[in-house]
Protein backbone atom coordinates (compact mmCIF):
# COMPACT_ATOMS: atom_id res chain seq x y z
CA UNK A 1 0.00 0.00 0.00
CA UNK A 2 1.28 3.51 -0.73
CA UNK A 3 -0.13 6.97 -0.70
CA UNK A 4 1.55 10.10 -2.01
CA UNK A 5 0.93 13.56 -0.66
CA UNK A 6 2.24 16.97 -1.53
CA UNK A 7 4.97 17.02 1.12
CA UNK A 8 4.87 13.62 2.82
CA UNK A 9 4.66 10.02 1.63
CA UNK A 10 3.41 7.01 3.55
CA UNK A 11 4.38 3.55 2.31
CA UNK A 12 3.59 0.22 3.96
CA UNK A 13 5.32 -3.05 3.25
CA UNK A 14 5.55 -6.24 5.33
CA UNK A 15 3.84 -4.57 8.28
CA UNK A 16 6.25 -1.61 8.38
CA UNK A 17 5.04 1.92 7.59
CA UNK A 18 7.61 4.40 6.29
CA UNK A 19 6.70 8.08 6.58
CA UNK A 20 8.99 10.24 4.42
CA UNK A 21 9.25 14.00 4.75
CA UNK A 22 9.35 14.80 1.06
CA UNK A 23 10.51 18.38 0.52
CA UNK A 24 14.23 17.90 -0.17
CA UNK A 25 14.51 21.28 -1.90
CA UNK A 26 14.14 22.96 1.52
CA UNK A 27 15.82 20.15 3.50
CA UNK A 28 12.41 18.93 4.67
CA UNK A 29 11.68 22.02 6.76
CA UNK A 30 8.26 21.70 8.37
CA UNK A 31 5.38 23.74 6.97
CA UNK A 32 1.83 23.69 8.25
CA UNK A 33 0.58 21.64 5.25
CA UNK A 34 3.37 19.11 5.75
CA UNK A 35 2.54 18.83 9.45
CA UNK A 36 -1.10 18.21 8.61
CA UNK A 37 -0.19 15.49 6.15
CA UNK A 38 2.14 13.83 8.64
CA UNK A 39 -0.52 13.77 11.34
CA UNK A 40 -3.03 12.32 8.86
CA UNK A 41 -0.51 9.62 7.90
CA UNK A 42 0.08 8.70 11.54
CA UNK A 43 -3.66 8.42 12.08
CA UNK A 44 -3.79 6.03 9.13
CA UNK A 45 -1.06 3.93 10.77
CA UNK A 46 -3.16 3.72 13.94
CA UNK A 47 -6.24 2.70 11.95
CA UNK A 48 -4.43 -0.13 10.16
CA UNK A 49 -4.08 -3.16 12.48
CA UNK A 50 -1.65 -4.95 10.17
CA UNK A 51 1.02 -2.27 10.73
CA UNK A 52 3.48 -3.11 13.51
CA UNK A 53 6.12 -0.36 13.24
CA UNK A 54 6.64 3.13 11.84
CA UNK A 55 9.90 4.54 10.43
CA UNK A 56 10.17 8.32 9.96
CA UNK A 57 12.80 9.55 7.50
CA UNK A 58 13.62 12.52 5.29
CA UNK A 59 14.01 12.55 1.52
CA UNK A 60 17.28 13.74 0.03
CA UNK A 61 20.22 14.89 2.12
CA UNK A 62 18.43 15.91 5.33
CA UNK A 63 16.16 14.50 7.97
CA UNK A 64 14.52 17.83 8.85
CA UNK A 65 16.05 21.30 9.00
CA UNK A 66 13.44 22.54 11.46
CA UNK A 67 10.36 24.67 11.06
CA UNK A 68 10.07 26.60 7.82
CA UNK A 69 11.29 30.14 8.45
CA UNK A 70 8.19 31.74 6.96
CA UNK A 71 6.03 29.80 9.42
CA UNK A 72 8.11 31.09 12.32
CA UNK A 73 8.21 34.65 11.04
CA UNK A 74 4.44 34.71 10.53
CA UNK A 75 3.91 33.50 14.08
CA UNK A 76 6.37 36.09 15.36
CA UNK A 77 4.51 39.06 13.88
CA UNK A 78 1.98 38.86 16.69
CA UNK A 79 2.58 35.91 19.03
CA UNK A 80 -0.64 36.66 20.91
CA UNK A 81 -2.76 36.44 17.77
CA UNK A 82 -5.08 33.44 17.96
CA UNK A 83 -4.17 32.16 14.49
CA UNK A 84 -0.43 32.44 15.20
CA UNK A 85 -0.92 30.54 18.45
CA UNK A 86 -2.88 27.86 16.59
CA UNK A 87 -0.24 27.59 13.87
CA UNK A 88 2.47 26.84 16.41
CA UNK A 89 0.10 24.34 17.98
CA UNK A 90 -0.17 22.57 14.62
CA UNK A 91 3.60 22.32 14.48
CA UNK A 92 3.83 21.01 18.04
CA UNK A 93 1.05 18.48 17.45
CA UNK A 94 3.25 16.74 14.89
CA UNK A 95 5.78 15.80 17.59
CA UNK A 96 3.08 14.90 20.06
CA UNK A 97 1.27 12.75 17.52
CA UNK A 98 4.44 10.80 16.75
CA UNK A 99 4.84 10.17 20.47
CA UNK A 100 1.29 8.77 20.59
CA UNK A 101 1.40 6.52 17.52
CA UNK A 102 0.23 3.10 18.70
CA UNK A 103 3.11 1.15 17.12
CA UNK A 104 6.85 1.27 17.89
CA UNK A 105 8.44 4.23 16.11
CA UNK A 106 11.93 4.72 14.77
CA UNK A 107 13.61 7.83 13.34
CA UNK A 108 16.16 7.24 10.56
CA UNK A 109 18.30 10.38 10.52
CA UNK A 110 20.69 11.44 7.77
CA UNK A 111 22.11 14.90 7.32
CA UNK A 112 20.85 17.73 9.50
CA UNK A 113 18.20 17.43 12.19
CA UNK A 114 17.76 20.96 13.49
CA UNK A 115 15.42 22.52 16.06
CA UNK A 116 11.94 21.19 15.35
CA UNK A 117 13.62 18.45 13.33
CA UNK A 118 15.38 17.33 16.49
CA UNK A 119 12.04 17.38 18.31
CA UNK A 120 10.61 15.06 15.69
CA UNK A 121 13.60 12.74 15.98
CA UNK A 122 13.38 12.74 19.78
CA UNK A 123 9.65 11.95 19.76
CA UNK A 124 10.35 8.51 18.27
CA UNK A 125 10.96 5.45 20.43
CA UNK A 126 14.37 4.77 18.86
CA UNK A 127 16.86 6.60 16.66
CA UNK A 128 19.25 5.25 14.00
CA UNK A 129 21.58 7.90 12.59
CA UNK A 130 24.07 8.26 9.78
CA UNK A 131 27.62 8.61 11.05
CA UNK A 132 27.86 12.07 9.50
CA UNK A 133 24.42 13.24 10.62
CA UNK A 134 24.35 16.75 12.11
CA UNK A 135 22.22 17.11 15.24
CA UNK A 136 21.71 20.77 16.12
CA UNK A 137 19.37 22.34 18.66
CA UNK A 138 19.70 25.69 16.93
CA UNK A 139 16.94 27.67 18.63
CA UNK A 140 19.08 30.19 20.53
CA UNK A 141 21.28 30.76 17.47
CA UNK A 142 18.15 31.96 15.66
CA UNK A 143 17.22 34.22 18.57
CA UNK A 144 14.40 31.89 19.60
CA UNK A 145 13.55 30.21 22.85
CA UNK A 146 13.25 26.42 22.35
CA UNK A 147 9.73 25.18 21.68
CA UNK A 148 7.80 21.96 21.34
CA UNK A 149 9.05 20.65 24.69
CA UNK A 150 12.62 20.61 23.38
CA UNK A 151 14.34 20.65 26.78
CA UNK A 152 12.17 17.80 28.06
CA UNK A 153 12.48 15.68 24.91
CA UNK A 154 16.26 16.01 24.87
CA UNK A 155 16.69 15.46 28.61
CA UNK A 156 14.56 12.32 28.77
CA UNK A 157 16.64 10.67 26.04
CA UNK A 158 20.18 11.81 26.84
CA UNK A 159 20.18 13.61 30.19
CA UNK A 160 20.75 17.07 31.59
CA UNK A 161 24.41 17.52 30.66
CA UNK A 162 23.90 16.93 26.95
CA UNK A 163 20.71 19.00 27.01
CA UNK A 164 22.61 21.95 28.43
CA UNK A 165 25.49 21.50 25.96
CA UNK A 166 23.23 21.39 22.91
CA UNK A 167 20.18 23.49 23.79
CA UNK A 168 21.88 26.20 25.87
CA UNK A 169 25.47 26.30 24.68
CA UNK A 170 24.97 25.45 21.01
CA UNK A 171 27.04 22.29 20.73
CA UNK A 172 26.52 20.31 17.52
CA UNK A 173 27.11 16.55 17.44
CA UNK A 174 27.40 13.96 14.69
CA UNK A 175 25.94 10.47 14.54
CA UNK A 176 28.80 8.68 16.26
CA UNK A 177 28.82 11.23 19.07
CA UNK A 178 25.06 10.81 19.40
CA UNK A 179 25.45 7.08 20.00
CA UNK A 180 28.19 7.62 22.58
CA UNK A 181 25.99 10.17 24.34
CA UNK A 182 22.97 7.85 24.42
CA UNK A 183 21.00 10.00 22.01
CA UNK A 184 20.80 7.27 19.33
CA UNK A 185 21.07 3.50 19.23
CA UNK A 186 23.27 2.96 16.19
CA UNK A 187 25.32 4.99 13.71
CA UNK A 188 25.90 3.60 10.22
CA UNK A 189 27.11 4.86 6.86
CA UNK A 190 24.46 7.02 5.21
CA UNK A 191 23.84 4.54 2.40
CA UNK A 192 23.09 1.81 4.96
CA UNK A 193 20.71 3.90 7.06
CA UNK A 194 17.38 2.89 5.55
CA UNK A 195 18.27 -0.80 5.49
CA UNK A 196 19.33 -0.74 9.14
CA UNK A 197 16.18 1.07 10.20
CA UNK A 198 13.97 -1.33 8.25
CA UNK A 199 15.84 -4.32 9.67
CA UNK A 200 14.91 -3.27 13.21
CA UNK A 201 11.37 -2.25 12.28
CA UNK A 202 10.63 -5.58 10.59
CA UNK A 203 11.60 -7.51 13.71
CA UNK A 204 8.93 -5.94 15.88
CA UNK A 205 6.40 -5.63 13.04
CA UNK A 206 6.20 -9.42 12.59
CA UNK A 207 3.52 -9.45 15.30
CA UNK A 208 1.63 -6.14 15.04
CA UNK A 209 -0.84 -6.92 17.83
CA UNK A 210 1.94 -7.72 20.28
CA UNK A 211 4.02 -4.76 19.09
CA UNK A 212 1.19 -2.36 19.91
CA UNK A 213 0.63 -3.86 23.36
CA UNK A 214 4.34 -3.88 24.16
CA UNK A 215 5.07 -0.30 23.09
CA UNK A 216 2.14 1.02 25.12
CA UNK A 217 3.60 -0.47 28.28
CA UNK A 218 7.15 0.50 27.29
CA UNK A 219 6.11 4.15 27.18
CA UNK A 220 4.23 3.97 30.48
CA UNK A 221 7.14 2.34 32.30
CA UNK A 222 10.02 4.40 30.91
CA UNK A 223 10.76 8.04 30.17
CA UNK A 224 10.68 11.06 32.43
CA UNK A 225 8.77 9.36 35.27
CA UNK A 226 9.62 5.63 35.16
CA UNK A 227 7.69 3.21 37.35
CA UNK A 228 9.29 1.46 40.28
CA UNK A 229 10.20 -2.16 39.63
CA UNK A 230 7.51 -3.63 41.87
CA UNK A 231 4.79 -1.50 40.26
CA UNK A 232 6.04 -2.34 36.75
CA UNK A 233 6.02 -6.05 37.56
CA UNK A 234 2.34 -5.94 38.47
CA UNK A 235 1.56 -3.57 35.60
CA UNK A 236 2.98 -5.96 33.01
CA UNK A 237 1.30 -9.06 34.38
CA UNK A 238 -2.06 -8.61 32.62
CA UNK A 239 -0.56 -7.92 29.20
CA UNK A 240 1.91 -10.79 29.49
CA UNK A 241 -0.88 -13.20 30.40
CA UNK A 242 -2.94 -11.90 27.47
CA UNK A 243 0.01 -12.67 25.14
CA UNK A 244 0.26 -16.21 26.54
CA UNK A 245 -3.42 -16.89 25.83
CA UNK A 246 -3.42 -15.70 22.21
CA UNK A 247 -2.28 -19.02 20.74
Amino acid sequence: MSRSKTEATLEVRDGVAVLTLDAPERYNALTLPMCGEMVEAMEEVDRTPGIGALVVRGAGKAFCSGADLSTLSDAGKDPLDASAFADLGTLYETFMRLGRVTVPTLAAVRGPAVGAGMNLMLAADLRIVARDARLISGFLKRGLHPGGGHFTLLDRVAGRELTAAMALFGEEINGEQAVRAGLAWDAVDAEQLDDRALELARRVAKDPELARAAVANFRRETGATPMSWDVALQFERTTQMWSMRRG
